[in-house]
């Protein structure tokens, strides 16, 4: 297998500290082996593993292949028209060709392969002990990482690149060792051995004790607990789950509860605070991929304002409703004008990714009380010049408003007084039937930084949060037959959604009160009892994820590790595109075609994922 030999290619650079521009005799673009057996060769072959996670977190094909076709994200109009590989992977046409796919599995053997090499050469480079130890485990967190993203679309993949398992290799390749007996169960035994590994050497906390000492994106003992949690919890679904599996998630997860003084983490008090923009380093941000504002060539953008492939994170452009002049959205007056111009802070409409209505209708169905739909969803346009001036709205005005439900809407509209539009839910775009293209558009990742409307974003990408360990914790405690242990950690995510700036005391109090007890009534006439115990189930948790965490990135795996995607998709998501097509076998992706037309074995089929 080609891709597996080394690329190393002006990784020594990269990022790297005290690096200046300089003229040299003889320029170097490819890196020996024997630089990487140096201590500025291991420093740098670190931060290249810190650099290779930008091709799976922010791109267009990584994003699109962890959010479209789930319970949460269906199709935009372009998804489904301009876009032929997000169209297959939203309705579940795919097949091994597909180029989102591509991303994952070209971008991670050869980190992999360089995190082997590090690992390997370690023990006779004479540097510093600390920092050894320090790049040590990152190069297993990492390669645990690039691993278990692995794991997680393809299913079992080599541990022998072709010089011996997890063994460092420099020779080109052929061969695809994916038949290897008991290869899935040595995935995971490797994948979970690394993040323990990680847990226990890396800095407690994230821009102190590191080799560099101002950074704040460096990985630290939190995100290594987290993602010991999540493997566990994900083994715990496979064939080759344990049955400690549950209750180590359990105890990984409440380490970095039971921690946060220790490991520099806690919850905001606003959840809106998480994703604010100049906000990218708070302590419920665990980790996330370094990205610098303002600064595309730094971030390894190649072509500025026209790039969608390689390392761009284009999180802030693809969640985005039509809101500009591409279809006819007409005011109450009848005017054909259109009062919004593609604008840098509504960021660029790319409609790749559309809410389900399950999304917007059940899982967010209380809107007031619940602040995380408003701090995850922008509903409302103002106008961005004077085009219906005549029709009463200016720039600035109000020019798009997409109500919560369809009798507010309605009661808006009898009042004959509103100068913009009103949208109701069922007027949102979704294939397959007229609308307008325009519905909730994510907000979390904007960018006003940016030099230009199209420009991909700067903002670091947001890998994992304090509140999904919270919620890793509850899970493994409901599957592990203690939903009471649950509880109080649910109710603590709950409690602190019901916070809004500028709330009083005492309505702030009425909607906790809401928030951590079921409600049989409406959000602004409640009826509560208590939640109990039994209210913690595996679903339950679920919805709570869509709520804390939708569009990160998440979702396809979440689904797909846990045997739910198709019952979710067809027994509640609302997709008209996914439900009718998706199958148990789309638990996995195809190995790529490319993959398999480099192998020198004839019999090709026998390494491909069933169904494909």
């Amino acid at each position: 297998m080609y891709r597996f030999a080394l690329i190393m290619i002006a990784f020594g650079c990269l990022m790297a500290p005290g690096c200046t521009k300089r003229l040299e005799e003889k320029p170097f673009t490819v890196f020996t082996i024997e630089y990487l057996k140096t201590p500025t060769g291991m420093q740098s072959a670190a931060v290249a593993l810190y650099s290779g996670m930008r091709y799976l977190y922010g791109p267009i094909g990584a994003i699109n292949s962890m959010n479209s076709g789930t319970d949460e994200w269906t199709l935009g109009d372009q998804g489904y028209t301009n876009n032929p590989t997000n169209l297959e992977l939203g309705t579940y046409r795919l097949n091994s060709t597909n180029g989102d796919i591509l991303t994952p599995w070209n971008r991670s053997f050869n980190n992999i392969n360089l995190a082997n090499g590090i690992i390997e050469f370690a023990p006779s480079v004479d540097m510093d002990a600390t920092i050894k130890t320090t790049i040590v485990a990152e190069a297993r967190f990492f390669r645990g990482l690039y691993y278990f993203l692995l794991v997680q679309q393809f299913g079992a993949v080599p541990v022998d690149l072709g010089s011996g398992e997890f063994k460092f290799n420099q020779s080109p390749f052929q061969g695809f060792n994916r038949l290897t007996p008991d290869l899935f169960k040595k995935n995971y035994d490797m994948i979970i051995e690394d993040f323990n590994y990680a847990t226990q050497n890396l800095p407690s906390r994230r821009g102190t004790g590191h080799y560099y000492a101002s950074s704040g994106y460096n990985v630290s003992k939190a995100v290594a607990y987290h993602m010991l949690a999540k493997a566990y919890l994900y083994r715990a679904y496979s064939t080759v789950k344990q049955t400690t599996d549950f209750r180590n998630a359990w105890t990984a997860a409440k380490y970095v509860i039971d921690n946060q003084g220790v490991l520099g983490t806690s919850l905001l008090q606003d959840y809106g605070d998480i994703h604010k923009e100049g906000n990218d380093y708070n302590t419920e941000i665990i980790y996330a991929v370094e990205r610098i504002p303002g600064n595309p060539f730094d971030n390894e953008v190649n072509s500025v304002g026209t790039e969608f492939a390689g390392k761009a994170n284009m999180s802030c452009n693809l969640f985005n409703a039509n809101y500009q002049n591409n279809v006819t959205i007409t005011l109450p007056s009848g005017s054909g004008a259109f009062p919004c111009d593609r604008v840098l802070q509504y960021m660029r409409p790319l409609r790749q990714l559309c809410p389900n209505p399950w999304l917007y209708d059940s899982a967010f169905a209380d809107k007031k009380n619940d602040s995380r739909f408003d701090n995850s969803f922008r509903t409302v346009w103002l106008a961005t010049n004077n085009n219906c001036a005549s029709a009463g709205v200016s720039t600035g005005d109000t020019a798009y408003f997409l109500a919560p439900n369809k009798p507010y809407a309605d009661s808006l509209r009898a009042l004959g007084t509103k100068r913009y539009r009103i949208l109701d839910p069922t007027q949102f775009y979704l294939p397959l039937r007229p609308a307008f293209q325009l519905y909730p558009s994510i907000k979390k990742f904007d960018d006003n930084r940016r030099a230009g409307i199209n420009d991909a974003s700067g903002r670091p990408y947001v890998v994992a949060k304090l509140s999904e360990v919270y919620l890793e914790a509850a899970e493994a405690a409901i599957m592990d037959g203690r939903p009471g242990d649950a509880l109080p950690l649910i109710l603590a995510l709950r409690q602190r959604a019901a916070y809004r700036t500028g709330l009083s005391a005492a309505i702030l109090a009425q909607r906790v009160a809401v928030m951590t007890n079921k409600n049989t009534g409406t959000p602004d006439v409640p009826v509560l009892t208590p939640y109990t115990a039994a209210d913690m189930t595996l679903d339950f948790v679920m919805t709570e994820r869509s709520r804390e965490l939708c569009g990160e990135s998440l979702r396809w795996a979440d689904l797909a590790a846990r045997n739910l995607l198709v019952e979710y998709l067809k027994n509640r998501s609302r997709n008209a595109v996914a439900a009718p097509n998706v199958q148990a076998f789309h638990n996995l992706r195809p190995i790529p075609q490319s993959q398999l037309d480099a192998m020198n074995d004839p019999n090709k089929s026998q390494y491909q994922n069933p169904g494909y």
